[in-house]
This record gives structure tokens, sequence and C-alpha cells, in this order.
């Protein structure tokens, strides 16, 4: 069984509507993330059937993404907390139930201007995510692009969760070093970057213990080159660059396919089926 540690199925589905069979077929377990009710209804759905069935468990997972403060602000011109009250609750509710695995995804995007001029509002949402998975004692996962520095004053905070997943890994290993050190219990997530040269994600992939380390697909958004979207199917690329990135590099674990694809579906087990 491979494990997908970042997925969002419900708009797979759109583009690929054989996609989980497709997952069946493959025995991918994965963690599917959802920001909307409808999406983890789905989701929801797509988890029961496959426990029922004894097909590979998919994790539902939930949370406001740091990159709708600038939808909505595109939509009204102007935002705060309160336009996403209804979610938060969903939220909650969720966690009373225990009905997700991990709150996510969560976090921070400053990746361009429309994104920081809703800066303050992804402070005060991210603060709540942690509230409620500290609470419930839930993973997160999370998604930060140009906001490294936005993680580092929450540490306190997050070292007190079951594990830390940074989906779509981009920072430097000298960074995932320094969360390691403060004691948080972080896992970093690489996918479709580890085929398409991105220096950081090869090196980072690289040099951290192989015990923090996930893959994923992030599907269908992060296409290899020549594809409309990703999905499934990629997986086996992946496992296939990442044994060879861990061989090059001359680590003593992880050098062959079965042997990564056995440590990672360790961790991502670890994370998300407490």
């Amino acid at each position: 069984m491979a494990s997908d540690a970042h997925v969002h199925p419900f708009y797979l589905l759109d583009l690929h509507p054989n996609a989980e069979d497709e997952r069946r077929s493959l025995d991918i377990a994965c963690a599917a993330s959802s920001c909307g009710k409808k999406e983890f209804l789905l989701h929801e759905k797509l988890s029961a059937a496959s426990k029922n069935e004894g097909a590979a468990p998919l994790f539902p997972c939930f949370a406001v993404h740091p990159q709708l403060p600038a939808l909505v602000v595109n939509e009204k011109a102007h935002c705060s907390a309160e336009d996403f009250r209804d979610q938060l609750e969903f939220l909650s509710t969720l966690a009373v139930e225990n009905r997700i695995s991990a709150v996510g995804e969560c976090g921070f995007d400053l990746y361009s201007q429309n994104h920081k001029d809703t800066e303050a509002i992804q402070d005060e949402l991210f603060a709540v995510h942690l509230e409620i998975a500290m609470q419930y004692n839930l993973p997160v996962v999370i998604h930060v692009r140009r906001a490294m520095h936005k993680i580092f004053p929450f540490a306190k905070t997050l070292k007190k969760l079951p594990a830390v997943v940074f989906h779509s890994w981009s920072g430097s290993p000298d960074e995932a070093s320094a969360l390691l050190r403060k004691g948080i219990p972080t896992f970093f997530s690489l996918g479709t970057t580890l085929l398409l040269n991105h220096k950081k994600a090869i090196r980072s992939f690289a040099a951290l213990p192989i015990e923090r380390l996930l893959l994923e697909t992030d599907a269908p958004y992060q296409p290899l080159q020549g594809k409309a979207f990703s999905s499934w199917l990629d997986m086996p690329a992946i496992l296939e660059a990442a044994a060879k990135i861990r061989k090059e590099a001359g680590v003593k674990q992880g050098i062959n396919v079965t042997e990564l694809e056995a440590i990672v579906d360790r961790n991502f087990f670890g994370v998300f089926n407490l």
C-alpha cells in the first residue's frame, strides 16, 4: 500500500471521474483536504465506503484554507473572521463528533499582494484552528507560501500537538531542522516537486530524517510537466524519484522504492490513523 498525505478528491473527481477507482486499484491510502461542507461530506462518504469494502482508507480533514480570505475580499471588498463563522463551527462539530483525522489545510499564504492584504485575518484563523486541534488532540496540516516566518511564533503551541504536517514543503533543510529542534512533531510532505527539479524540495528530501517524511500528489493541483492535473497515477513516479534522491544522497534508509514506501506509509498512518 502506498500513501498520499495530501489530496483533494472532490476536485480531482470533477476532472477525472474514475479517480476513486484508480485509488483503490493502486491501493493508495490518502488524507483528503476540504474547506467546504459539500467537499467534506463527499470525502466522508468515500471514507465510509472504503472502510466497508476493505479498500485503502481515506482520512477526511477539514479547515478554512488561508487563501479563502482573499477570495472573499475580491467579492465584497471586506473580510473578517466572522465571514468564516459557519465553517469554523462546522470544524468544531466535526472535532466534537470525532469525524476528522486532522485539522487542515490551514496556515498562511502571502504569495501575492491580495493574500498579504488578509494577513491579519489569516493570523486569527490560524490561532482558532490550533485551539481546536489542541482541544481535541488532532494533527494539523499546514499550508505555507512565502510565510515560514509566521510559523515559528506558534512553536510552543505546535509542539503540544500530536503531529504537524507541512503540505508541499517548500522550505529549506535548515528551516525544517529548526522546527524539529524546537520539539515540534513535524512531518514534511513532498510530491511532484521532486520530479520538477525544485532544488529546495530535493535537498530537504535528501537531508531530513526519513521518519519525518511523507509523500503526496496534491491532486489535482500539482501536475507534472505536460499533464493537465496531478492524480494518484503519479504516485509510482513520485516514489521512484524520492528513492533515487535518497540513494544519490548516500543515506542509509529509503534507497529503494519498496523500503521507502514502507517507511513513508508507517509515517502516514502514525499521523492520520491516531
